[in-house]
């Protein structure tokens, strides 16, 4: 079976077409070859699928066998792939994703032919907090938290997948600490990812744990939702790109004034293809 390998600003990627070459969307095989030791490497997996009133279908397994609802780096790649190998004749089209129909724009680095820089629409930020979900009623805009002994101010915020953000400077070895007890935190019933951001002269800073693949180099939808909640916070502006770092690169992120969408622009990459046998 073929694979390709992406990544999206380090966010890293196994890709199969599971429309040329049909395979079972299997989350104990994922979670196998998704092993840096053992397996291929990634992630997560992107299962390309037929399209259901949309040109495409993506579905994303993570490195832990569970389903995300949506990934930001991940539907770039999903969005690159389909362009370079002919899954879709356009440049502009839409993709079904966890979280509904998103439309995505993709064009080629004139001076990489591995990398293209993908716009999605993300859609609305969801924030009321028993939708995120958290256990809030309400918005859960800068609200008081503590966790493992650790007070600070945090945000909730989804963008199809829960993210829990805070602007406070705890220290990094609270971060690391808290990154994996706050994603498995009761407040949060189908647990979270997690944003500890600075902004820094107009730009955002962001170290991600996201949930079902701890830390990682870069979170879309976690860059999309922080930028919302700064917005809401008055630390950045809002119909403004905003840009956004992350470990593994930098994202443009737009927030609508009327919360009616958010605009993510940035690289995907190929890396490699193989072939793998589809074994358990």
């Amino acid at each position: 079976m073929k694979f390709w390998k992406y990544h999206g600003i380090g966010n890293d990627f196994i890709v199969l077409d599971c429309i040329t070459d049909p395979v079972p969307v299997d989350p104990a095989w994922c979670e196998q070859v998704c092993d840096r030791h053992f397996g291929i490497g990634a992630d997560g997996v992107l299962y390309i699928l037929p399209g259901q009133g949309t040109d495409i279908t993506m579905r994303i397994i993570n490195a832990d066998s569970s389903e995300a609802e949506m990934c930001g780096n991940g539907i770039r790649c999903v969005a690159k792939h389909a362009v370079d190998t002919g899954l879709v004749d356009k440049d502009e089209f839409t993709i079904m994703t966890g979280r509904g129909v998103l439309k995505a724009k993709v064009r080629k680095d004139p001076d990489d032919e591995y990398t293209s820089f993908v716009q999605i629409d993300m859609g609305a930020p969801i924030l009321d907090a028993r939708s995120v979900p958290v256990d809030f009623d309400g918005r859960f805009i800068d609200q008081p938290f503590e966790a493992d002994g650790v007070k600070f101010h945090a945000n909730a915020v989804s963008m199809g997948n829960p993210h829990f953000i805070t602007f406070d400077d705890i220290g990094e070895e609270n971060v690391r600490r808290l990154g994996p007890v706050l994603e498995k935190h009761p407040f949060f019933p189908k647990k979270t990812n997690v944003e500890f951001a600075q902004v820094k002269d107009g730009k955002i800073h962001i170290t991600v744990y996201e949930r079902g693949a701890a830390w990682t180099l870069a979170c879309g939808t976690g860059a999309c939702a922080t930028t919302v909640a700064a917005a809401l916070n008055g630390l950045v502006p809002f119909d403004t790109p905003v840009d956004v770092r992350l470990p593994g690169g930098w994202l443009k992120i737009t927030a609508d004034s009327k919360l009616g969408y958010v605009l993510m622009e940035g690289p995907a990459e190929l890396v490699y293809t193989g072939d793998i046998d589809y074994l358990r």
